[in-house]
């Protein structure tokens, strides 16, 4: 489960004070509130990190953040929005907090959550006492590794009438640099990566994920194998197919499969067998074209082997896009930091993975920065290793400059003039183009 926080700004013309003077003023109490406030979100990411639950299951992490944000007396909604572990604290930012199975927290949600949970504080303070009109919400998001939780809270209305939703995510070092060429009179060219402590202009794949149900026949493996419609091999010989069609698609294209039922004997025929497929591209035009090629062998496997092929819809990510106002806002913030944050939304190649982020930034302006906790060489996101990384004192810290820095870019957004009509109108613009890029 993630948290993530939303702005809306409201009408604060006439206000006597310069927005720089208000910015630098107030830029140090949400700092200073923040550090204040170190016990609460150190407290959460601790016992999020160490009882790691899956999506829709976030039961206890549900819980823990709706009492804390009951005890600082802010307004909250348990149980948002018809999802059993979503809630909604007023006065947004995103906090995911679902974990992996087996492996925990091997993709740092606790990280997301405490350094939502800690904007969101250090922001709220700073419009109250500063009395500036505007409201700020933090919305805890549910099953974002599986269950496309921010999917369920847009369909139910989460988003609307918000100016921008923000969040931030953890990963190792090594995913994040720029590869750049040094020129050597003795040896030629050599390349070279430069490092950065976080990326602001983050692009991810667009996914589709769904299960192939294959019904065959059963019979004896061994007295009448000739009866029997096996449905593990239909899932062997889609297996190969899929494998094959890699050679022919894209760089940037990704597909995964796992078989989750093979049958249970060996003496006998299978008669149902099940295998669930990822297909990810840079965007979602491109996907449905893909996974169309990979239905294709599907419905082949079918037919070599008689069985009947039923594809089961689970969910469907869109690709971020991220507002270049708001990664440039944030590239600010952390500089002021002392951060090192890559921002080149021009050249930024597309991203891996995949979120429901991404149809969140369909819907509003959306952010979604990733920074660097320390991890040894080797270890990535979704591996065992990066568990222990996400649990360290490090990786909050790390998390708490994020949180600062994210809560900086919602005041300004909040309270300078004209910067919430340029992200708007960015984001229009580019949804715009999107569309008719297809």
């Amino acid at each position: 489960m993630q948290d993530m926080f939303s702005t809306t700004a409201q009408d604060h013309q006439g206000s006597m004070v310069s927005p720089s003077y208000i910015t630098k003023n107030v830029t140090e109490m949400i700092y200073s509130t923040i550090e204040r406030h170190d016990t609460e979100p150190r407290s959460i990411n601790s016992q999020i990190h160490k009882n790691p639950e899956l999506s829709y299951e976030e039961f206890l992490a549900h819980d823990n953040i709706v009492s804390l944000l009951q005890s600082l007396n802010f307004r909250v909604t348990p149980h948002a929005y018809g999802l059993s572990t979503a809630f909604e604290a007023e006065y947004g930012f995103n906090a995911e907090y679902d974990a992996l199975p087996d492996i925990g927290h091997a993709c740092g949600h606790n990280l997301i959550a405490m350094s939502s949970i800690a904007a969101f504080i250090g922001l709220a303070s700073a419009l109250k006492a500063s009395n500036v009109p505007g409201r700020v919400r933090l919305l805890g998001t549910p099953a974002e590794e599986y269950g496309g939780g921010k999917c369920k809270l847009i369909e139910a209305g989460a988003y609307r009438d918000v100016d921008a939703c923000l969040m931030v995510h953890p990963t190792t070092g090594m995913a994040i640099g720029k590869s750049s060429t040094t020129t050597c009179e003795s040896c030629g060219c050599i390349p070279t990566v430069t490092k950065y402590g976080g990326q602001a202009y983050t692009n991810f794949l667009a996914y589709d994920q769904f299960n192939a149900h294959f019904a065959g026949r059963p019979a004896h493996a061994a007295l009448a194998p000739f009866q029997g419609l096996n449905a593990l091999d239909a899932v062997v010989l889609a297996y190969n197919g899929v494998s094959m069609l890699r050679q022919q698609t894209r760089p940037t294209d990704r597909l995964h499969s796992v078989i989750l039922d093979g049958g249970t004997m060996p003496n006998a025929i299978t008669a149902s067998a099940t295998t669930q497929y990822y297909v990810r591209s840079t965007t979602s035009s491109e996907v449905n074209a893909l996974k169309d090629r990979v239905v294709a062998c599907l419905e082949g496997a079918a037919l070599a082997t008689g069985t009947t092929l039923t594809i089961e819809h689970l969910n469907k990510y869109a690709d971020m896009r991220p507002n270049k106002t708001i990664c440039t806002l944030y590239t600010d913030a952390m500089r002021e930091l002392g951060s090192r944050v890559l921002h080149e939304p021009d050249t930024a190649e597309a991203g891996l993975g995949s979120t429901d982020q991404g149809n969140v930034s369909y819907e509003v302006p959306a952010f979604h920065g990733v920074f660097a906790i320390p991890c040894p060489d080797g270890v990535f996101n979704h591996m065992p290793d990066f568990t222990a990384c996400a649990g360290t004192n490090e990786a909050y810290e790390a998390a708490v400059v994020c949180a600062k820095g994210i809560a900086v870019v919602g005041w300004r957004i909040l309270t300078e003039d004209g910067i919430a009509e340029k992200v708007r109108r960015e984001f229009e613009e580019d949804v715009r183009k999107k569309g008719m890029d297809g």
